[in-house]
């Protein structure tokens, strides 16, 4: 049975809001009629949409798009309700359709687009809230859908960029695991039988790889158990504030690997903070939410020292100057940024050039990393050949 909101008046003239379980609307006027109540409004009670673990959720793309549609309909001067109503009926993503209906309910309600949207956080950032907040009290809502909807498109390019990064590396290490335990399991105890059988004194390498092959065979079990303790061990601690702090800076450290990270996370701090600030938001709030979207802990702590340094009357760049993260170069384009009062438009040109420079970063990560895993491939599977072989030239020898 559908659940109904309902707002009348009373004998005395008082407001009465509830709920009520019936059939229809009509039951529920009559219903409240019955009770000697005046109906103001009867409306079907939104239900509560949870968001899916896996598979399912609001994916960065949806809300582009959503973002997108709702600036061009703010923009033709549609009113706030019907464009909402409009996205929930068109949206593709079933999540995001039921979480639209509800922002149209507490919109209705009276409540403000960004309190509506903030009731969602798995759907709609801090960053997004924030900025429509700024939208609606400046008049400019459709300016600042237009730019949200950009700053997702490119912040979105750049995880993109890092992710597709990862991918070849990964497969290829995967490929190495699955022929080395391939031969370990299955081909080196083939040859293992054979060397018994001639009772023959092998060499150092091959022995090392026989050894390898039935430590496997024998406890392939507990190898997975300590795989899998590590790897939930890791995760733990990454959860802790020291341990991910360690590790973030440890990632920042890795030669290559490091340098891409590096520059996507100057890329997105840059452009979430340019963004916010040329829409509105107060420098303080928009330090404290790009903190918490920088994906890195030692980013998140010299952001959030620069906004303790502003609230005491410094400037943002000194602390990070001493963060020693970002380049000189961005230290000095922010400082030159403050001095001329154009702190945004100089984040934005410092966003879009290190945007070409994860571009770049990427690119030589994937050179460098092709011939490294395929040598790294080559010398594992070609060594333990090559060990099992050299017992057989040992025997050919002995014959000849």
């Amino acid at each position: 049975m559908p659940l109904f909101e309902y707002t009348a008046r009373n004998l005395k003239g008082d407001l009465v809001k509830d709920q009520v379980d019936l059939p229809t609307k009509d039951d529920v006027v009559a219903h409240l009629r019955k009770n000697r109540l005046v109906v103001v409004q009867v409306r079907q009670a939104p239900r509560a949409v949870s968001m899916p673990r896996l598979g399912g959720g609001v994916k960065t793309r949806d809300v582009v798009v959503f973002t997108r549609q709702f600036a061009t309909m703010i923009n033709a001067g549609l009113p706030l309700v019907q464009a909402l109503d409009i996205l929930a009926q068109q949206t593709e993503n079933k999540t995001l359709a039921g979480v639209t209906r509800q922002v149209v309910y507490d919109v209705e309600s009276g409540q403000t687009l960004a309190d509506a949207l903030r009731k969602h956080p798995k759907a709609f950032s801090d960053l997004y809230v924030n900025m429509v907040a700024a939208g609606e009290a400046g008049g400019i809502l459709d300016t600042i859908l237009q730019r949200l909807a950009q700053f997702l498109e490119k912040n979105d390019a750049i995880v993109r960029k890092v992710k597709g990064a990862m991918v070849y590396p990964a497969v290829i290490l995967t490929v190495a695991v699955v022929a080395v335990a391939v031969l370990l399991i299955f081909v080196i105890p083939t040859f293992q039988n054979m060397f018994a059988s001639v009772n023959l004194e092998l060499p150092l390498p091959t022995r090392i790889v026989i050894g390898a092959s039935n430590v496997l065979k024998s406890y392939w079990w507990a190898i997975i158990g300590i795989m899998g303790i590590s790897v939930f061990a890791i995760n733990r601690y990454y959860k802790t504030a020291p341990g991910r702090l360690q590790i973030d800076g440890l990632l920042l450290r890795f030669p290559v690997l490091g340098d891409v990270l590096r520059k996507s996370a100057v890329s997105r701090f840059t452009r979430t903070l340019g963004t916010l600030i040329s829409s509105g938001v107060s420098i303080l709030d928009g330090l404290e939410i790009t903190a918490r979207t920088a994906g890195n802990m030692v980013i998140h702590n010299a952001v959030m020292e620069s906004r303790q340094s502003i609230a005491g009357g410094d400037t943002i760049s000194a602390p990070l100057q001493r963060s020693k993260v970002f380049p000189p170069m961005v230290i000095s384009m922010i400082a030159v940024g403050e001095q001329t009062g154009g702190l945004d438009e100089m984040l934005s040109k410092i966003a879009d050039f290190y945007d070409e420079e994860v571009d770049a970063a990427v690119s030589t990560m994937l050179s460098l990393m092709e011939p490294i895993m395929i040598v790294v491939l080559g010398v594992v599977v070609g060594g333990m050949v090559v060990a099992m072989y050299l017992p057989i030239f040992d025997m050919v020898n002995a014959v000849q």
